[in-house]
């Protein structure tokens, strides 16, 4: 239908008309219609015919194959009807299985539907999630305050009966050996796949290296941490005899200033304007802490020892870092319990020495207030517990502002306990050394969160603009439109 054949058309298309199969059968191969092939240069399509029959089905395929097809052989039988190929059957297949399958729109509606739904499933967990991380947060914020002041005041309560500082540390310490069987403890009960405590003490010793804790790995990695975890401790209750508790917890702030210092030099940390301010503030604060009771040789001495000690806590953080890299959970625990090992192995000497030389001595061991050593004991533990351990289940920012709330804790007991002075210069230094701590927890892309924040108020200021300046340039050309006639008006 619709092609004219100039040589001898009639008798080629009755014998391709007698040629013709079911409409089920289709070509094997194109050899099979090469007499057909050769005639196709003489084939014309006549304009008139095409036009008439344009929006038949045959006509359609015709068109279809001028704009391209997906296959040279599908053009070829199109145009000769060879083995009675129908070409408006294969467009009912197709219209079939286009009615079978969705439209594209429809498909997409579907998977925006769908993944509409999985975002806010994702986004109702994230939230779920956040809000158990603060809740937990909250009451970790809440018992490091309350564990460190505690501690802090107890202290204070102790040296009143047992005027022992090194003893108590060293009493203590020992207490840090129920580190690891409380965090194995935890394995057992929250782990599926549950280990023995030989298997669980094998895989946390690969911490120290891939021979595990050897007698060279404990004097070298160890005994180091040992030590200073000793003074650290021993200097932060000895400035408690001497200076109030307020002092000392101010003060004691300032170790998280020496960490970025002694990262900035001996990590190559990056380098941030805003903690070398901090680390000014918490100088500069020190200075005025000590200026505030006058420089009087006690409160000299006792700013000194907390100082002390705030250093020692910074060399032991960053010598960690720079040693022993990262820690797991259970590669912490069992770092602190063979801090413990160490103690009793090689510090014990030190409180019997001091026993018998009489530096630190007490007439017989019913006098020692055994309830305050245990209870002091506890709650550092309970400390360092939460310290170590908290970031499992909150962010770490929220576990050291429970540091700096300690300060305002212990500000209220030394009111109410002791002759403490809250004077100008005194008062001004606390805030300074709490506002440098509080620039320290900082993280390190905070400039490029506040950009992106001062942007985003650009752009809606910029926004709000345009619909502004948008309703009176809609009035301007109505106001020109209404004035027009009168222009014209004057020129006729």
């Amino acid at each position: 239908m619709g092609i004219r054949e100039f040589p001898n058309g009639s008798a080629r298309g009755k014998a391709a008309t007698g040629m013709r199969r079911s409409p089920d059968v289709s070509p094997r191969r194109l050899s099979d219609i090469s007499p057909q092939l050769r005639q196709l240069k003489y084939l014309v399509v006549d304009e008139a015919i095409k036009e008439d029959l344009k929006w038949s089905r045959s006509v359609e395929d015709l068109t279809s194959a001028s704009v391209g097809l997906t296959s040279i052989e599908e053009r070829i039988l199109r145009i000769t009807g060879y083995y009675g190929y129908q070409p408006w059957a294969a467009s009912y297949k197709r219209d079939e299985r286009s009615r079978e399958s969705p439209a594209p729109a429809e498909a997409q509606m579907q998977a925006g539907a769908e993944g509409g739904g999985r975002v806010s499933r994702c986004c109702w967990k994230c939230s779920v999630t956040q809000l158990k991380k603060i809740f937990w947060g909250v009451a970790v914020v809440l018992g490091v305050c309350s564990s460190w002041s505690g501690s802090t005041q107890l202290a204070k309560l102790t040296f009143k009966k047992f005027d022992a500082p090194f003893t108590l540390t060293w009493f203590a310490t020992n207490w840090n050996f129920l580190f690891f069987p409380l965090y194995y403890l935890g394995h057992v009960f929250k782990s599926a796949e549950k280990q023995s405590p030989k298997q669980r003490y094998r895989e946390c010793c690969r911490f120290f290296g891939d021979n595990g804790l050897t007698l060279k790995v404990f004097f070298t990695k160890a005994a180091p941490f040992g030590v200073l975890w000793t003074l650290t401790n021993y200097l932060y209750l000895h400035a408690i005899k001497k200076i109030n508790t307020t002092d000392v917890s101010v003060l004691f702030c300032c170790n998280k200033a020496f960490v970025f210092l002694l990262s900035w030099i001996v990590l190559r940390d990056r380098f941030m304007g805003v903690r070398i301010v901090a680390a000014i503030f918490a100088i500069a604060g020190i200075v005025m802490m000590t200026y505030a009771d006058g420089f009087h040789s006690h409160s000299v001495i006792g700013i000194a020892l907390v100082v002390g000690s705030a250093s020692m806590s910074a060399l032991y953080k960053v010598l960690f870092k720079l040693l022993l890299g990262s820690a797991k959970f259970g590669e912490a625990a069992l770092f602190l319990s063979v801090l413990a090992v160490f103690n009793v192995l090689f510090v014990t000497c030190i409180p019997v020495i001091l026993y018998f030389t009489k530096v630190e001595y007490w007439s017989s061991f019913d006098i020692i207030p055994w309830g305050n050593l245990c209870g002091f004991s506890i709650l550092l533990l309970t400390f360092n517990i939460l310290l170590n351990f908290g970031i499992a289940i909150t962010y770490p920012t929220l576990i050291s502002l429970g540091i700096v709330l300690s300060v305002p804790v212990n500000a209220v007991v030394d009111h109410y306990t002791s002759e403490i002075v809250f004077n100008s210069v005194r008062v001004i230094a606390i805030i300074i050394i709490g506002l440098g701590f509080l620039l320290l927890l900082l993280p390190e892309e905070w400039d490029v969160w506040v950009i992106k924040l001062l942007t985003r108020l650009k752009v809606r200021k910029k926004e709000e603009i345009p619909e502004g300046n948008g309703d009176i340039a809609s009035g301007l050309p109505n106001k020109s439109r209404r004035t027009r006639p009168s222009m014209s008006s004057f020129a006729h």
